[in-house]
């Protein structure tokens, strides 16, 4: 069987035609934009009518990929893209020093969540991060010291670094759209820890913890790491008795300090 018989249907493909596109002879009508094939026209796919192509596209290439790998569900770590690396913490600022053990926290709960991942041929439990540096290198970093692959969901930002190394190359993505990563974030997610951050991290927690409270997301273990950070940064209960959110809703997620203690209310699930 060649490669043309094991196609689901007899008509040409689209690598066919971008290929023919390159034999044709240069005259000023090949060579002007409205003869480029849509669908390889960069100009034309920026255009602002084409957003809602854009966006689909975002959704369905991660999608397309993670479905080929065989990946059903993740283990989702927020947290700091500034929390220091043993390697980085004598540059950090002091108060980045005092949040630096939950780089290594990081680093232990994704070689132990990898390591049962590996159980599975590395379908289930497999570890996503925003593909960053801090507790997402953390994260990506025990995942590779297990010997297991690692999810990287990037974004492009003015002053974004590249992947870190850690992540699992074929399975480092990049997004233009927030709303669209943040939805391959929570997609296949079995567990989702959070560990201390800013801005961003309290943007992801906050949107994942209302898909939850309003039955938008089922519930699954929904994991706090640093008690002490996190009762600093928000007043919960300030929420429960202002009556903006019910009392039962501070059920909806739960503290640990430690790996052991994440893994072990992962497992009380």
């Amino acid at each position: 069987m060649t490669k043309d018989d094991a196609r689901p249907h007899p008509l040409r493909d689209s690598i066919q035609d971008v290929a023919a596109t390159r034999r044709i002879p240069d005259t000023p009508q090949t060579r002007s934009p409205a003869y480029k094939l849509a669908f390889v026209d960069a100009d034309f796919m920026m255009r602002e009518e084409l957003r809602p192509v854009r966006l689909q596209l975002e959704l369905l290439k991660p999608q397309m990929i993670l479905d080929e790998r065989g990946i059903e569900s993740t283990v989702v770590l927020f947290g700091g893209a500034r929390i220091p690396s043993p390697e980085s913490v004598a540059e950090a600022k002091p108060g980045l020093v005092a949040l630096a053990p939950f780089y290594e926290e990081a680093r232990r709960f994704a070689r132990a969540v990898t390591e049962r991942s590996l159980l599975t041929y590395g379908q289930e439990w497999v570890i996503c991060t925003g593909g960053g540096p801090g507790v997402m290198e953390a994260g990506n970093r025990g995942a590779d010291e297990a010997g297991g692959q690692s999810i990287g969901l990037n974004i492009v930002l003015p002053h974004e670094q590249a992947p870190n190394v850690y992540v699992t190359p074929d399975l480092s993505f990049n997004f233009h759209y927030f709303a669209i990563r943040k939805m391959h974030f929570l997609m296949r997610a079995r567990a989702i820890c959070i560990f201390p951050g800013g801005f961003g991290t309290l943007d992801e927690m906050f949107e994942a913890l209302t898909l939850i409270q309003t039955g938008r997301m089922k519930r699954v273990p929904f994991l706090l790491f640093g008690r002490a950070f996190w009762e600093k940064v928000i007043n919960w209960e300030a929420l429960a008795e202002a009556g903006t959110i019910n009392r039962s809703d501070l059920e909806l997620f739960s503290y640990v300090e430690t790996a052991e203690e994440a893994l072990a209310a992962m497992d009380a699930w």
